[in-house]
Formats: C-alpha cells, structure tokens, sequence
C-alpha cells in the first residue's frame, strides 16, 4: 500500500513542476556541493559507478524503476558517520533479473540515495538527505530544473520527504530495523 501512495504522489509531482518550486528548499549550491561529496563517498565505496558490485536485483515499482538493487551501510561526510541507503533504479517497464544481470549500465536509470544526517540538519524530517543521480553522477533535475538534491518535497505534496514520511517516524519503506549510522 505504501508503494502505490509513493508512485502517487511522484505523478503528481511531476505534474505540479514549477508550483513546488516557489517554496523549494531543495536544490540550492550547498545541497549540490553536498551531493557531490556523497557520490564520491558511494563512488570510494564501489556503490556506482563502472565496476559497481552488484546485488541480486528485485521487482521495483514508480518512481524507483521496474527493477531494485538496495544497499544500507554508513558514509562519512564533512565527519559525520550517517546511515546510508542506496537504490540504483533500472528500466525500463518488463525488464528481467536476467537482463539487469547481463547489462546493468545499459538498463541503469537512475541512483536514489537517502543519507541520514547530523542531528540539527533537519529533525523534523529525520535528518534525511535526498539525492537522485543520473548514472554519470550527475544530479538529476525537476521540471522546472531545479537539483535534486537536500530535502526534496519537504513541505510539499510529492517528492522525496513527501512520499517517505508515510513510512513512518525512521522515513524507511524497506526495513524497520535500526540501521547503522541511524540516530
């Protein structure tokens, strides 16, 4: 159910584009530098880029991709050790295990990260840092071209917080567990 009200609300946040965009706080020359440091972070880590290690990919559903690879572990930036989530996002619709496994760069999407930061970031949202990458690193961009980065869909309809505060007091759809790094 969580899914399906996450895939809603992305709709309509592409949909929305620039109405969203008038209290963005989101996207901003700190949240890119921010992201940028973190991709290094996942990068050092072999997270993404050519070489990659891989997971077993799952069915995936709107916004993520048709097919899911997760990863939970801590990344540390400017000094601070956070709990990290990794999502690399495939496509497109019916795309198979078998054909991810075979060609993950050519049917990559995307990479949707979550990184839990300091206490004071931004406790009423958990302190949650977005990110969502192009698979060249680079940050993907709304509809009305704004980075997608820091904390996307905080007081908004749709986005990122928007979606993953139906998740619960931790923001996690896939896991209750206390994840390391987690405050």
């Amino acid at each position: 159910m969580k899914k399906g009200i996450c895939a809603t609300l992305a709709a309509a946040m592409l949909a929305a584009g620039p109405a969203l965009a008038q209290d963005a706080v989101f996207g901003s020359e700190p949240d890119v530098a921010y992201a940028a440091q973190l991709w290094n972070a996942m990068q050092d880590r072999g997270l993404v880029g050519d070489g990659a290690i891989m997971a077993f990919p799952y069915a995936g559903t709107d916004p993520h991709g048709m097919m899911l690879e997760t990863f939970y572990l801590t990344a540390e930036i400017e000094d601070h050790l956070g709990a990290l989530v990794v999502k690399r996002n495939y496509g497109p619709a019916g795309v198979t295990v078998d054909e991810v496994l075979g060609d993950p760069a050519g049917h990559l999407g995307a990479v949707t990260v979550m990184f839990q930061r300091e206490p004071g970031y931004d406790d009423d949202t958990g302190n949650w840092f977005y990110a969502k990458y192009l698979p060249d690193g680079t940050l993907d961009r709304s509809p009305n071209d704004m980075a997608l980065a820091g904390l996307v869909g905080k007081g908004a309809d749709a986005g990122c917080i928007a979606c993953h505060q139906g998740a619960g007091p931790d923001y996690l759809f896939t896991t209750d567990a206390k994840l390391p790094g987690m405050q």
